[in-house]
């Protein structure tokens, strides 16, 4: 299986793809990550990726897998991100 990507090489690949200077695409994509940190609470979506959204987990009854003991893990937010179904038929075919 292949590496994942790193920073630089996301930043050199869309600097590239649109004609900036790697610096001027750093900022893009940082500038967009900014975007959905302030706005993930009302759902942030990448039109045709996905979307950030938050969502309220129950709370339930789990195991502790050391010692079996039963222990009750409470309500909490979580964020979750959901894949557009683009990005699912290009990925898999």
């Amino acid at each position: 299986m292949a590496k994942a990507l790193t920073k630089s090489q996301i930043v050199a690949g869309v600097a590239e793809a649109v004609g900036l200077a790697k610096k001027e695409a750093g900022a893009a994509i940082e500038a967009l990550v900014a975007l959905a940190y302030k706005n993930a609470k009302n759902g942030f979506t990448v039109p045709g990726l996905g979307k950030l959204v938050l969502v309220n987990r129950k709370a339930r009854l789990g195991r502790n897998p050391a010692t079996g003991a039963t222990i009750k893990i409470p309500a909490k937010r979580v964020v979750k991100f959901r894949v557009a179904k683009a990005a699912k038929d290009a990925i898999l075919g």
